[in-house]
């Protein structure tokens, strides 16, 4: 484990082996960061919030509790992961509300996927295994494994690979196989998954 001298970090919160935490990021209060992690320079780590095994956050990311990250999520640079629905400062009566007055939602990135640059993914949303979102995406709905999400509000493109390369349906069997590394994929019921 390696935390930077201007890294903020909470004597509660749980940094396993071999995670790195650079300068100027804050992890707050009850965060559990799993192994061999990496939170870039300026990050965001809310209360509570879960990282898996080898997720990284790259610089200035905000990470809203109670987000979950799975093991090996990429988080881009100026990513923002939102907790609320409606905000507001005030309550109706104008007095400045606090956190009893809300009931946050989380964002859920499973196993493998990545959000790019500045992309925002908005509250209670689950990014699929594998998926992709585009940089300066605004991720408003769910996203499915393996699907490829870009625009605002982010739309499906098409289909990625695990190694994050562009997947092609052949249109005689139906399989769908990656450009870059040749794996095998099917499509059944909107559910994409590499064979074998």
């Amino acid at each position: 484990m390696r935390i930077d001298p201007d890294a903020t970090v909470a004597e509660d919160a749980e940094i396993g082996e071999g995670t790195m935490v650079w300068g100027f990021a804050q992890v707050r209060d009850g965060a559990r960061l799993g192994k061999e992690c990496i939170v870039g320079r300026g990050a965001f780590v809310d209360t509570g919030v879960v990282l898996g095994d080898r997720c990284k956050v790259q610089n200035n990311a905000l990470l809203y509790a109670p987000a979950t990250l799975e093991d090996g999520v990429f988080i881009g640079p100026a990513v923002i992961l939102t907790n609320d629905l409606r905000p507001r400062s005030i309550s109706p009566d104008g007095q400045l509300k606090r956190g009893s007055d809300w009931a946050a939602a989380g964002v859920t990135i499973r196993h493998g996927a990545a959000i790019g640059a500045g992309a925002i993914v908005v509250a209670g949303v689950t990014v699929g295994r594998w998926a992709m979102a585009a940089a300066g995406a605004t991720v408003a709905r769910d996203v499915p494994d393996h699907a490829l999400v870009a625009g605002v509000p982010a739309r499906q493109l098409g289909w990625v690979c695990a190694c994050g390369g562009r997947l092609d349906v052949d249109p005689g069997d139906g399989r769908w196989t990656c450009r870059e590394d040749g794996t095998v994929h099917r499509l059944t019921d909107g559910t994409m998954a590499a064979e074998g």
